[in-house]
């Protein structure tokens, strides 16, 4: 018989009550909320060169600032188990860029900044980077590197050191500074296993996608399945964007500031309710399926699958808990596919599956869930772009 007290998932919903009062349930592993990332901060674990405003800290998550300098390399590296960041650099950098007041990334170009926060972590702690959500829809492809590193994006446990990141406008070249955050970072205590049975309880507690059939979700090992939607908003005939090859510069602290025709075409729906990916080209699409993170649990989009085609449906995969959830404004929240096909055209077909999330237990409900009470920006979201643009 299983042991139901390893599992990752729990039975029981959280009541509004009791996340206020934080009378909840903790548990020994899992991904680290809100309030223990503040006790992380408290205890030194996380530092930083300046001091980290509340506004940093995210429901499961803190957002990673850049610092005062962005390094021009030849190109995309791992240190090694050997080597640190740094004497990589030494190694590639063509020049140095200072940002402190703003400067421009050109698209098709690779950088790597320092990163403001640095890390002291206990043993048993260990991250996982992913790019913010707006970073993902401009298409800046981001990855955190660690000193020693063999993989991006991975913080091993016990780690101690400085953070990096390597910054590669694919699209838009975009204007950063000192400050900006690009990248998000989540921590987990332990390594808590996913199991099938687990996440369907948790569909029947509180349904993850919204499908026709609820009891017929895909769910697998491998985490929930979600679709395109290609019918689009039945007014416009909406159904994507496109971005321009040849558009102006982003500043990544202009909000609401752009106008969507200098830098998208949006594309329409066709009565074959199908899309063809032209290659190396990037689509902001939506899945059909409205999704909802619990607040004791968080999600993660997993990457493409080549199973399924070549293409990826996401650079920005990270669901912070409360997205989606009626009782925090989100009712109807979808998730927004940033698509990109490689090698060959590929045929999107609506309803199509393209991608699965992965949801894991929190080891407790933070005490902020992602909504407009914190200002978040893409709550109850249907087919939307990054904030930059009106």
């Amino acid at each position: 018989m299983t042991d139901t007290t390893q599992l990752p998932f729990n039975d029981q919903q959280p009541t509004a009550s009791a996340i206020k009062k934080g009378n909840t349930k903790e548990h020994t592993t899992g991904i680290l909320p809100s309030q223990a990332i503040r006790n992380l901060i408290a205890a030194g674990e996380i530092t930083a060169q300046n001091p980290i405003p509340e506004q940093q800290i995210q429901p499961a998550s803190i957002d990673l600032r850049l610092g005062v300098v962005a390094y021009r390399v030849r190109g995309s590296f791992l240190p090694g188990p050997h080597s640190t960041v740094r004497k990589r650099l030494a190694d590639f950098t063509m020049h140095e860029i200072d940002v402190t007041d703003g400067a421009v990334l050109e698209k098709g170009c690779v950088y790597v900044v320092p990163l403001q926060e640095n890390l002291n972590l206990s043993k048993d702690i260990s991250g996982l980077a992913n790019p913010k959500s707006s970073t993902g829809r401009l298409d800046i492809f981001t990855r955190v590197i660690t000193n020693y590193a063999a993989e991006f994006d991975r913080i091993p446990p016990g780690y101690k050191g400085g953070l990096f990141a390597e910054i590669s406008p694919l699209t838009f070249s975009v204007k950063i500074r000192t400050g900006t955050s690009l990248s998000q970072l989540r921590f987990r205590r332990g390594s808590p296993p996913s199991f099938e049975a687990a996440m369907r309880r948790l569909h029947e507690r509180t349904p993850l996608i919204t499908t026709k059939d609820a009891g017929k979700a895909d769910i697998t090992k491998t985490g929930v399945a979600f679709t395109v939607d290609l019918m689009g908003d039945p007014d416009t005939g909406i159904v994507g964007y496109k971005a321009k090859r040849h558009a102006d510069v982003v500043d990544l602290e202009k909000i609401s500031h752009y106008e969507v025709d200098d830098f998208w075409d949006p594309v329409y729906s066709r009565n074959s309710n199908s899309l063809i990916l032209d290659v190396d080209n990037f689509y902001i699409l939506a899945s059909k399926e409205a999704v909802t993170i619990p607040p004791d649990h968080a999600a993660e989009m997993c990457p493409y699958d080549t199973y399924v085609g070549e293409f990826r449906v996401h650079y920005a995969g990270f669901f912070d808990p409360g997205f989606g959830l009626d009782n925090a404004g989100g009712h109807g929240s979808r998730a927004v596919l940033e698509v990109r096909s490689h090698d060959v055209p590929f045929v999107l077909e609506d309803s199509q599956r393209v991608g699965r999330l992965v949801y894991q237990r929190l080891t407790a409900v933070p005490n902020q869930l992602y909504g407009q009470e914190i200002g978040s920006n893409y709550q109850k979201q249907g087919l939307k772009l990054s904030k930059h643009f009106k």
